[in-house]
Order: C-alpha cells, then sequence, then structure tokens
C-alpha cells in the first residue's frame, strides 16, 4: 500500500484568550511557519493544489465559516479548499484518503478555534443535540460528561484522588511546553476539593477555555522528501460513531472508540499495542476520560484506569506530555494538537518535553455528548 506523510507542523500558542488576533492572524502566523519550514508554494506544476480546513460556525459566529480563511490559507484565486465541520483529527483521514486515491499528492490542512468568542462553549454544545427530545432538556457536552463520570465512577471505584493524579500530571508536563495553555501547577488537594462543576466533575477536572490554531503539510511517498528529511508516516486510521441517545449506550465503557481502536491498529499492523506503543495524545476533557479513553485503546484493563494512574501507566506510555487538554486545547482542534505534539515527538522535536525512544504514537480524539463519535490515528517513524 502507497505511504503518506505529515512532513512537519506549526502551532500556534494556547492561550484563555487571544483578544489582539483575530483567527486569520493565528492562521497567517502558522501558515508562514510552515512555508519557512517547507519552502512550499501554492498553486503551479508542483505547488499544492487543495487545502483542507477545519472550522465551526458556531465557534466563528458566522456560516459558512471557512469563507472567511480562504485567503490566508492560500485557497484564493479558485484554488481548492474543502472545511472539515468536525473534530478536527478526522480531516487527517480525509487527506489521506485524497492522497491515497491519486486526486492530490500534497495537501495543506490548517484549524482553528477561538473558543472565547463565545459567550458559553456549553451553549454551543447543546446545539449539537436534536432539538425534539435533547435540546430543550438543557444537555450539553458538559452535563453529559457528568452522566459518563458517574457511570464510569459506579463501575470501577476510581477514586478523587486518581483523578485529582491524572490533572496534576498534566500540570507538571504543560509547564514544558511552549505551547500549552495552563501551565500553574497543583497538588491533589487543589484539584480534589475545587468546586463542583457538574457533579461530579470538578472545576479543576474540566480543560479550561482555549484558543489557538495549528496546521501540517501532509504529502504523498513519491513527494515527501522534497519538505523534509524525516517525514511520519500515517499507518492507521480508525473512526466510529456510537449510538446517538445516552440511553442506548453503556456510558462506563466506550464501544466505539473500542472500534476506532481496531480499525487503525488493524490498519498499521499492531497487533500487540501493550507492546508497539511509545506515546499516546489521547483527547482528555475531563479527567475521569483519560483513564477511560486508555482502555478502550487497548492500554488499560478494562475497568482497571484507577490501578494503571497508580502503578504509573501513563509516564509507561509517556501518555501526554503536551499536557493534552487539561492543559488546554481549543475543542475543534485539540487531535490536531495531539497530532503535532505526536509530529515533533517522533522527528525529536519537542524540546523540554520530549520523550526518548519513540516510535510509535497513537493519537484519539471525540466529539459529540459523552465520547459519541471517536477516532484514532497511528504515526510512526
Amino acid at each position: 500500500m502507497k505511504r503518506v506523510a505529515i512532513c512537519a507542523v506549526a502551532q500556534h500558542e494556547i492561550k484563555a484568550k487571544i483578544w489582539y488576533k483575530r483567527f486569520q492572524d493565528m492562521l497567517l502566523d502558522i501558515l508562514e511557519d510552515l512555508q519557512g519550514e517547507t519552502g512550499f508554494t501554492f498553486g503551479g506544476e508542483n505547488g499544492v493544489k487543495n487545502i483542507i480546513t477545519c472550522s465551526d460556525d458556531f465557534f466563528d459566529a458566522r456560516t459558512i465559516s471557512d469563507n472567511a480563511v480562504n485567503d490566508v490559507v492560500g485557497a484564493a484565486n479558485y484554488r481548492g479548499e474543502q472545511k472539515m465541520a468536525q473534530e478536527g483529527l478526522n480531516g487527517i483521514g480525509y487527506a489521506m484518503a485524497s492522497i491515497l486515491s491519486g486526486h492530490d499528492d500534497v495537501i495543506y490542512f490548517a484549524g482553528h478555534c477561538m473558543e472565547s468568542l463565545s459567550a458559553s462553549r456549553n451553549q454551543i454544545a447543546n446545539m449539537a443535540y436534536d432539538p425534539f427530545y435533547c435540546r430543550c432538556l438543557g444537555l450539553d457536552y458538559l452535563n453529559a460528561a457528568g452522566l459518563q463520570a458517574r457511570a464510569y465512577m459506579e463501575k470501577t471505584k476510581i477514586t478523587q484522588e486518581q483523578l485529582a493524579k491524572v490533572v496534576v500530571r498534566a500540570r507538571q508536563w504543560a509547564s514544558r511546553n511552549k505551547y500549552a495553555n495552563e501551565k500553574t501547577q497543583l497538588n491533589l488537594g487543589d484539584v480534589m476539593y475545587s468546586s463542583v462543576l457538574c457533579d461530579p466533575i470538578r472545576s479543576l477536572h474540566a480543560y479550561p477555555v482555549s484558543d489557538g490554531a495549528v496546521a501540517m503539510l501532509l504529502a504523498s511517498e513519491e513527494r515527501a522528501y522534497e519538505f523534509t528529511d524525516n517525514p511520519i508516516w500515517i499507518t492507521g486510521f480508525g473512526n466510529c460513531m456510537d449510538s446517538y441517545f445516552m440511553g442506548r449506550r453503556d456510558l462506563a465503557s466506550s464501544s466505539a472508540l473500542k472500534k476506532a481502536a481496531e480499525q487503525a491498529y488493524k490498519m498499521a499492523g499492531i497487533k500487540q499495542p501493550r507492546k508497539s506503543v511509545n506515546l499516546v495524545e489521547a483527547m482528555d476533557c475531563y479527567a475521569y476520560q483519560q483513564p477511560m479513553w486508555l482502555e478502550g485503546l487497548g492500554l488499560c484493563d478494562e475497568g482497571k484506569g484507577g490501578a494503571f494512574i497508580d502503578e504509573y501507566g501513563p509516564a509507561k506510555y509517556s501518555i501526554n506530555l503536551s499536557g493534552g487538554m487539561l492543559a488546554g486545547r481549543p475543542l475543534m482542534i485539540g487531535g490536531l494538537y495531539g497530532v503535532a505534539e505526536a509530529v515533533l515527538q517522533l522527528k525529536g522535536q519537542a524540546d523540554e518535553h520530549q520523550a526518548a525512544d519513540v516510535n510509535c504514537a497513537v493519537i484519539q480524539s471525540t466529539t459529540g455528548g459523552a465520547g459519541q463519535f471517536q477516532t484514532v490515528v497511528v504515526l510512526e517513524r
């Protein structure tokens, strides 16, 4: 099978409120960074002819949100641009398919999200639910996560102290990552006794409001070495949608994630992920999700997330050395920041938070209430 490479990545520093820039300015910054690193151009015989973007109409407060970014992502002059209105990690699969099909050989992919522009991200999440049965109940991603957290805690008996360890560790690693949003250091008591946000989720269990942008250049195997001496290969991809109504799901276990991971591992030829995976970027919007998603990825026994934390499982698999979502990433592009982090780790360019001997990285993202839609990508050197 032909291979697709991620040649280079560019990240904008994540902040709680980037009031001094428009999202177009952030996108232009990372475009110029990426062009400076790789030398790629738009148009012509060998230039980029197709651009994929990720944005959201609600967060951008406008319809057809990608219409506002065409000029700063190289899509002017009738060049192709296609919008991903979904959690950004799915755009990796879309770009990969475009290249493997022969339609493109080089793709520029950029995503942005400014959560601070909205009065409430919970109000935006409420619009993800159908208007007849769920939206009128006030369901959003936070209270859906509260229901799931309670179910998971009842099933696994994971403790508040174990969940606090997840948050404390995230902040410790974030302090070494120049792109991370929230770097304030915490102790277990700070987390365990922080105010209740949505029972049993406490305020420090939840990811902070974040603004940011991220971009990457993808290329076919034939052209990858034009842009880098060290391409990172996309070897596995999978995604799966769980039942829409939460009452039809086992909230304490993610069947969608298990199926997405199975697809990605099969494509990558990974039969024993616990022996093959060196690094993980999991989209843990809430503290309970990290151990739960690791169970779904097959790196931790079902229902044993708490013991996994106590036994230093996150350190064993170099989980979220960037700080992850709990240190602050925008919702729409949390998975893309995970890819950017994994690429830097695989290239040995993660600076102060570089892991040793990283050969195989797994990135997981989710969107929808209580992890409804799950995506998994495998990257290898």
